[in-house]
Order: C-alpha cells, then sequence, then structure tokens
C-alpha cells in the first residue's frame, strides 16, 4: 500500500454503518454536503434533467466531440447520489471531452433491487426517444459498475463499450482478496449490509442481474475496461470478470493499480486518480470515434 493511500486509511473516520441507531439518511446527507463544499472544475453546462422520471446530471464541456457516457455512482448501491459524484464526473466529461449523462438511481432500501438496474433501463429507453447523440458508453465505480455492466447485459448492441472501475459483483464475497484486504478499510461485514440491504432476499444471490458474474451473456458485451485496485478487495472479483469476458471473445482490458484501495477513482487528492481518469477517458475515445 503506498504511504499516502496507508495514511488516508488510517485517517479515516468513516461511520459504523451496522451500529445500533445509525442515522441513513443524515450521513447521506452529511456525505453529499461535504462532497459539494470540495473544490470543482468548471464545465461549459451542467444541467438536470428528467430521464422519464429518473433524476440525472447531464455534463457537457467545452468544444463537446459526438457520443455520451451513461455513468452509475459507487456507494454499495445505499449510500452516495450525483451531488457526491459531481466533482469526478465534472473531471470525466473535461478528459473525456464528451457529454456525461449520471444517473441518481433509487438506492435501498427505501427501492431494493430491481429498482436500480430498472432505472438504468429507463434512461437507456429516454436516450433511445429523445436522440441525444451518441455513441454510447457504460460506465461505473463500485456498486455502480456493476449497474453500468448490468445495463450492458440487458441491452446488447445499445453500448459501444463498458468502462468499470473496481466493480462490485459477488454478493457472497467469495474471493480470495476478501481474505487479504482487511487493512483497506473495507471489509465482509461492510459488503454484507450493502448486499443485504440491496437484495429483497438471499435469492436475489443467484440473479445475474444483481450478481452479473453469474451470466450466461457475457458474450454480448461491447469493449470492456475493468480497473481493479490491489488493496481492495474487491480485485478478484473484478479481475474474474475480466478473464470470462475476454474468455468469451470479446475484447477486454484489464488492469490493476498497484498500491490503492477500494475508492481512489473518485478523489483527486490520490495521486492515482487522475491518472485512471484519463485512461479510462482514453480508451473510451478509442471506442466513441
Amino acid at each position: 500500500m503506498y504511504p499516502e493511500v496507508r495514511a488516508a486509511v488510517k485517517a479515516d473516520a468513516g461511520p459504523d454503518l451496522g451500529a445500533p441507531g445509525f442515522d441513513l439518511a443524515a450521513h447521506r446527507e452529511e456525505v453529499r454536503l461535504a462532497n459539494l463544499a470540495l473544490p470543482r472544475e468548471d464545465v461549459a453546462a451542467v444541467a438536470d434533467v428528467d430521464a422519464d422520471g429518473v433524476r440525472c446530471r447531464l455534463y457537457t464541456p467545452a468544444d463537446a466531440v459526438p457520443g455520451l457516457v451513461v455513468h452509475a455512482h459507487g456507494g454499495g448501491f445505499v449510500l452516495n447520489d450525483i451531488d457526491v459524484h459531481d466533482g469526478v464526473c465534472r473531471r470525466f466529461a473535461n478528459r473525456l471531452r464528451r457529454q456525461v449523462l449520471s444517473v441518481d438511481y433509487r438506492r435501498p432500501p427505501e427501492a431494493k433491487f430491481p429498482a436500480a438496474p430498472d432505472d438504468l433501463d429507463t434512461v437507456v429507453g429516454w436516450l433511445r426517444r429523445t436522440g441525444l447523440p451518441g455513441p454510447y458508453a457504460a460506465h461505473g465505480d463500485s456498486a455502480g459498475a456493476n449497474l453500468a455492466l448490468v445495463a450492458a447485459l440487458r441491452h446488447p448492441g445499445f453500448f459501444r463499450a463498458v468502462a468499470l472501475v473496481y466493480p462490485f459483483l459477488d454478493p457472497r464475497a467469495g474471493f480470495a482478496s476478501w481474505s487479504e484486504g482487511a487493512e483497506s478499510g473495507f471489509d465482509r461485514a461492510e459488503a454484507r449490509w450493502y448486499w443485504e440491504h440491496y437484495a429483497r432476499s438471499e435469492a436475489d444471490y443467484d440473479d445475474p442481474d444483481l450478481a452479473p458474474l453469474l451470466s450466461d451473456r457475457l458474450h454480448t458485451l461491447p469493449p470492456t475496461f475493468v480497473a481493479t485496485a490491489e488493496h481492495d478487495p474487491l480485485r478478484d472479483e473484478g479481475e474474474e470478470l475480466a478473464r470470462r469476458v475476454a474468455e468469451a471473445g470479446v475484447e477486454t482490458v484489464g488492469i490493476r493499480c498497484l498500491g490503492q484501495v477500494h475508492g481512489f477513482w473518485r478523489h483527486a487528492h490520490f495521486t492515482a486518480s487522475e491518472p485512471l481518469v484519463r485512461q479510462v477517458a482514453g480508451w473510451l475515445d478509442q471506442h466513441l470515434i
């Protein structure tokens, strides 16, 4: 683990999500306001839009070229929103030189699975109808990467490419990296809390729309990019996805970001964040021309 990452993990004073009396609504609002208070890049235009009832935020950079990336934010399906991801979506749109549509999908426990992937379906239908300029790509981090992947599997041929950052895929946390990543601050107990909030029952854990590693349709994916972090317990499931997609005959790029932990991508103060934002943007540029 790189020194700056080790220091950040040591300083992390995040709440115990499973503690008795944990106030989820208050925590969401605290995180939202804290992120909105951070410095953010200017973008030529930012507009909240209604995609057939799903709130989204559309970022348009200066001198935008054709193409649009649908972004699903991370947060274990339960936390975060388009305000929390506003800063990184601005950076991403500027580096990508294309529009980014950030989706404020419904979250559990208020709206359990399959509400979130259904909201991505609605956005795809809205894009088909409204004629916002394509071609289109799907992108997400963590739980958002799960949703971006499921959207591409549900709508074969719609997206030109899929870019996933440390995807959250296995509700049973069965890969070896879960036993190696305790020092990262993200453990099985926290993951279990997210999955238990997201799923209606444990039976959903066998649904490939919740656990897309179980999908028999990986061969239908467009070119796929998967980034993992060395000290992230999600590392092995992300790398297994990349392996399976490549074995299915899909053009696949998989990278492991050394010395990093889960969550670094959206935080500009991590030295590795900006290079990964640019790498994802550059890879997508290859497929959106």
